[in-house]
């Protein structure tokens, strides 16, 4: 699986060479995490995916529209979508045993971008509150940008979560 195939195309299949690819999937339809599915795809094989609500909004064909609680498996492993709106109309975060993919949903310490024309800034705060940090504490988190975190570490250290709990 490839998850937000953004950029770099000639990167991206040098790191699939020695694996079949099952699925190319978007956490949401920015640019810089779907811009290349396409020529990846025609390169490595795979399945597109991503959240209809992306798709329209940004332009992006698929072939397969993802929704909350969607299962997709390949090789020994499961992969559960997990609908999380906010940074995208339709952002989504991926999770696979205890590892969490969060695209721009969540980074560690903060929030993925929050300044963009289409950003819901309440709604990717109740998401990030209901449905990641709810996570077991142990769950590693992979945002799309920078390095990776854990639940229990952003329950602690975020600056969002923190900000919400001085609010009261």
């Amino acid at each position: 699986m490839v998850i937000d195939p953004g950029s770099d195309p000639a990167k991206i299949v040098e790191q699939c060479r020695p694996y079949q690819i099952r699925y190319l999937v978007c956490t949401h339809g920015h640019r810089n995490h779907a811009g290349a599915k396409e020529e990846v795809r025609e390169l490595v094989g795979g399945e597109t995916a991503l959240s209809l609500l992306d798709a329209k909004q940004y332009l992006r064909s698929a072939d397969r529209y993802l929704i909350d609680g969607d299962q997709l498996t390949f090789g020994d492993f499961a992969m559960e979508v997990i609908f999380t709106p906010g940074h995208s109309p339709g952002s989504l975060c991926f999770k696979v045993g205890n590892h969490l993919f969060t695209g721009d949903t969540l980074r560690a310490g903060d929030l993925g971008p929050t300044d963009l024309p289409d950003v819901d800034l309440p709604r990717q705060v109740t998401a990030v509150l209901s449905r990641l940090l709810s996570l077991p504490e142990n769950t590693v988190i992979y945002p799309g940008h920078g390095p990776t975190s854990t639940v229990g570490q952003e329950r602690r250290q975020n600056v969002v979560v923190e900000l919400l709990r001085r609010a009261g």
